[in-house]
């Protein structure tokens, strides 16, 4: 499993529901409202034999009312 970052940023008044539909996917990891430029903090572990954009696409950017994301890979540390 690959473990990777996503950081939301929701059209306005929709983190509520954007958190909502995530969680209902039961795909992630942990999932947090945070303050700052981003709505929601979300902590995802992908499976080895998924291609990373196409899993986060077809599970997670098809939410509606997404506006941006950025998405944060991890690797093993030294």
């Amino acid at each position: 499993m690959q473990c990777v970052f996503v950081q939301i940023q929701c059209k306005p008044g929709q983190a509520y529901k954007v958190a909502d539909a995530i969680a209902l996917k039961e795909v992630h990891s942990e999932l947090y409202s945070t303050s700052g430029q981003y709505d929601l903090l979300l902590k995802i572990y992908v499976p080895k034999d998924q291609d990373i954009g196409h899993y986060l696409s077809d599970t997670i950017f098809s939410v509606e009312g997404i506006e941006r994301t950025l998405t944060t890979m991890t690797f093993t540390a030294f």
